[in-house]
Formats: structure tokens, C-alpha cells, sequence
């Protein structure tokens, strides 16, 4: 049976931090809105900051839906799945907010993801989410996965960019600026990567 958590800690925080992939959705406010649905993994690119508060990094991609929904709502869900060990997934609700490469709180913020390199995956922007509903339920009919690695496929295609040819790539695609629904996405142009390591 399902379980509310005040915080994320003890348990519960070691099994989101265990594992390699997790999922994030968000919808505009509008009925005929398009809900968007994301996986997210790269080992390292995921921070508990505080019992309340976790982070993830937003990497380059063809479509900013979720900077877009936060940017309108701020309404996004966290999930993560035990795909082996025992049955298990937790969700947390809550208030979400992207940050962008020019806000004063980037470096601070980046500074809680040391194993990433952040020039070499295009980050655009890190996501910010205050919980305010923790829960975990069963998870029995998850199957069981095994993780051999992450994919080095996004780290080599965008390790090639640079700020200026980056920006570029944003703005020929079509949703990325502009959401699905016409709301506003990744402002451009993008700031650059400054006093990153």
C-alpha cells in the first residue's frame, strides 16, 4: 500500500539516488494542452538538495516541453521505479522552476552535480523542484532490468558545440523556443557557459 513521506531523507533518499533513470511529467494549464512525458538519466545529473528539495540538469534536446510547462505553472511530477531489489516506485509532486545559464543561482547550483561536465552534454538549464506530496506504492508489476551503462551518445554529439553553434542548433528547431502549444520555452539566445569548470 502507498506511504506519504514529509521529506526525503533516510530511505527514501537512498533509493531515488540509487537509481539510473527516473521520469518527469508536466502539462500546461489548458484542457487541450499536450502532457509531456521524459526519461532522464546520465548518472550524476540528478541532486537531492535539501530534505524538500531535489534537481535535475536539463540537457540539450530537440524540445524544451517541460521549461516550457514549468515556465507557464510550475506543476511537475518526479518518478522513479525500482528495476531490481525490491518492488518499489516514489513520486514527488511539487512546484518546479528552470534555471538559466544567466541566473546569479546557476554556479551554485551546478556546483552540486561535480561529476557532470557541463560543456559536454549542452546544458541549457537546472530544474529546481520544491516537494510538496512524497509517496511511494508498491511497484510489483515493474519488471525487472538490469543497467550495464549510461550511453555515451549525447555526451559525444553535443561535446562538439560551442555556445555559438549551440545557440544555432536551438534556434532551428522548431520547439524549442516555443513549446508544442505555443508556450514560451529555453529564452534565447542562449546565455554562455560561464565560470564553469
Amino acid at each position: 500500500m502507498g506511504k506519504s513521506y514529509e521529506r526525503i531523507d533516510g530511505r527514501l533518499r537512498a533509493f531515488i539516488e540509487a537509481q539510473h533513470i527516473f521520469f518527469t511529467a508536466t502539462a500546461p494549464l489548458g484542457s487541450g494542452g499536450t502532457v509531456n512525458l521524459s526519461p532522464k538519466g546520465l548518472n550524476g545529473s540528478f541532486a537531492v538538495l535539501d530534505e524538500h528539495t531535489v534537481a535535475y540538469l536539463d540537457f540539450a534536446g530537440s524540445n524544451a516541453e517541460t521549461i516550457a510547462h514549468l515556465r507557464e505553472n510550475g506543476r511537475i511530477t518526479l518518478m522513479w521505479c525500482a528495476f531490481d531489489g525490491p518492488p518499489n516506485i516514489v513520486r514527488v509532486h511539487g512546484r518546479g522552476e528552470p534555471v538559466f545559464r544567466d541566473d546569479a543561482r546557476w554556479a551554485g547550483l551546478l556546483a552540486r552535480f561535480p561529476g557532470i561536465d557541463p560543456t559536454r552534454h549542452g546544458l541549457r538549464a537546472i530544474i529546481v523542484v520544491a516537494a510538496e506530496k512524497i509517496r511511494d506504492t508498491c511497484g510489483y508489476a515493474v519488471p525487472f532490468m538490469t543497467y550495464d551503462e549510461d550511453r555515451p551518445l549525447h555526451g559525444s554529439r553535443f561535446a562538439r558545440e560551442t555556445d555559438e553553434s549551440l545557440d544555432a542548433y536551438f534556434h532551428k528547431k522548431e520547439h524549442i523556443a516555443t513549446s508544442i502549444d505555443g508556450l514560451p520555452g529555453l529564452p534565447l539566445p542562449l546565455p554562455p557557459l560561464t565560470g564553469t569548470a
